[in-house]
């Protein structure tokens, strides 16, 4: 390689470092030095594996274990003669004396002594004991060194006899063990991890028991989890929460497949704001000003103009805003419901309602598992809710608050810290931590929301809650457009933009009265879970200051 070629590691430029302050110069000294550090660790664990490889040349048993090397997934001809390879979840009893092959994380590792070692596999959430003791012909020394120097979290794979303990295993979730005969490193985890997998997966319980012990515990902060998220993911708890938000996901679709909807999608780039206001993620499309999708509020409505009836989508939602708040994204998950009306508006409530309850059963009674593998990590209690929900008008809402010395603008919208006193009110009278608040006043609500039929302030609209935060809105909207027209131009909107004269002259041809309801995929998770912050149930979250990973 030519001296003048690049190199590959970003170092210091040294003619610029005269330029930089004292604060700078030490910044990228520290830099050098962790480089430093981590290049050294990457080559005193090669030369281990070096060495392991040239003892196994002396070694018989040398086929039986090693890295694969990367030419061997390239290149391997498919044989047909492929091991089925055993779940780490399906390890138990029945399985004593069996030969299996598993595949998993190399979560703990532990030598005893040059004869034997300890390694505790992980699949999913998941974890079986692994042991080499050196035996002729069976297990070698060198076998047991080259387990030794394997790295936490590498993907490796075992061959070897189950077998079940006297003593219960308390290192593992799977109560046998494998005796191991066979070992293969599929590939290699960094000698330094940005955190323990430990302490990722820590109980709050667990570190406040610490404390109060005088003890102290790694706390993984929640910058450090989302910059390493692909890391942060594969604890139980997280594991937990994305396979419940897919429960969710699955029974919403499910459900309202039942009740004669189905499924459309709408596009997410619009030629102006779908909701009004300029909290929008502005773009260029084609040389035509453009943004992402606030709601698919629009086009949902459309569908229904178009004799759809009854449907609903699952589809990203953007909304620029720069709420640094536990329970806001810039982009999150939307699942969103439109339907023609009969009669009356509260027909769409019906079916929030049955959703929920119907939603809330099956978590509680077919995800068990996944609700005590959240529960270890963040301990919470299980959501109260009623067999029919409980629905208090707005007014009566603003009763309970007044009777409790709250003092709120009857015809305004409510704050967070308002919503949560009603919320706790609630469940010291109903016992209940779900209910609907319905007949807010039209000014708190979307310019397209249907005034109330008495002709006072209020509006056929609601929204839902769960332990004291909003997660539902929705209502009847207007499907005449001269109204629509007024409503929009009430609330300061440009009735002129392509997007909103476009939506409005679409309820020129004849509409059937209709409503629908939109609801946060994450935050529906977070507050059944009862977790502190929606970035926990999101995979890769989106907020004013995060667009990475």
């Amino acid at each position: 390689m030519s001296s003048e070629e690049p190199s590959q590691n970003p170092t210091v430029d040294e003619s610029s470092e005269k330029k930089l302050s004292k604060k700078e110069t030490a910044k990228h000294a520290r830099l050098l030095e962790r480089q430093k550090a981590a290049a050294a660790a990457a080559t005193s664990a090669a030369a281990a594996v070096s060495a392991v490889a040239l003892e196994g040349d002396e070694d018989p048993l040398r086929t039986n274990y090693g890295d694969i090397t990367l030419k061997e997934f390239a290149s391997k001809p498919i044989s047909g003669k492929k091991k089925r390879r055993t779940l780490v979840q399906d390890l138990n009893h029945g399985l004593k004396g069996s030969t299996v092959l598993v595949r998993g994380r190399a979560q703990a590792i532990r030598a005893v002594g040059k004869k034997m070692a300890f390694l505790v596999v992980r699949r999913r959430s998941c974890t079986v004991q692994c042991v080499l003791t050196v035996s002729q012909d069976l297990v070698s020394s060198q076998m047991v060194k080259f387990a030794t120097s394997l790295t936490k979290e590498s993907i490796i794979e075992i061959e070897g006899l189950v077998s079940v303990p006297a003593q219960p295993i308390t290192g593992a979730t799977q109560q046998v063990e494998i005796q191991v005969r066979k070992l293969y490193c599929v590939d290699r985890a960094s000698p330094t991890l940005p955190f323990n997998f430990d302490d990722a997966a820590r109980s709050k319980t667990d570190i406040e028991n610490a404390l109060q012990a005088g003890e102290q515990l790694v706390r993984v902060n929640q910058d450090t989890r989302l910059n390493y998220r692909f890391l942060d993911i594969r604890t139980p708890a997280n594991l937990g929460i994305f396979r419940l938000q897919y429960q969710i996901q699955k029974i919403f679709c499910q459900f309202l497949e039942s009740e004669d909807f189905f499924g459309i999608h709408t596009p997410k780039t619009l030629a102006g704001s779908s909701e009004g206001g300029s909290a929008v993620f502005r773009l260029d499309y084609k040389g035509t000003p453009a943004c992402l999708a606030q709601s698919p509020q629009l086009h949902k409505q459309l569908s229904i103009v178009g004799d759809f009836d009854r449907v609903f989508e699952i589809g990203p939602v953007f909304r620029a805003e720069d709420s640094f708040t536990h329970r806001h994204l810039c982009e999150f998950t939307g699942l969103d419901v439109e339907m023609e009306i009969d009669e009356h508006y509260s027909e769409v409530m019906d079916i929030v309602d049955h959703l929920f309850v119907t939603m809330f059963d099956f978590l509680n009674e077919e995800c068990s598992e996944l609700l005590e593998a959240i529960s270890r990590q963040y301990p919470f209690k299980p959501l109260k809710y009623l067999r029919k929900t409980l629905r208090l008008s707005f007014e009566e809402g603003i009763q309970m608050l007044k009777e409790a010395g709250v003092e709120v603008d009857p015809l305004g919208d409510l704050s967070t810290e308002t919503e949560r006193k009603l919320g706790q009110l609630v469940l010291e009278k109903y016992d209940t931590e779900f209910y609907i608040l319905y007949r807010y006043p039209l000014s708190a609500r979307p310019f397209y929301t249907m005034p109330s039929h008495d002709g006072t302030e209020y509006s056929n609209s609601f929204d839902v809650f769960i332990r004291g935060e909003e997660i539902i809105s929705g209502g009847q909207r207007v499907h005449v457009a001269e109204l629509l027209r007024e409503r929009a131009q009430a609330c300061g909107i440009d009735v002129s933009s392509k997007t909103i004269s476009t939506y409005i002259d679409s309820f020129r041809y004849g509409t059937a009265p209709h409503g629908g309801f939109g609801v946060g995929l994450e935050r529906v998770v977070m507050l059944f879970c009862a977790l502190n912050n929606i970035r926990k149930t999101s995979l890769f979250p989106r907020d004013p200051q995060r667009i990475v990973p």
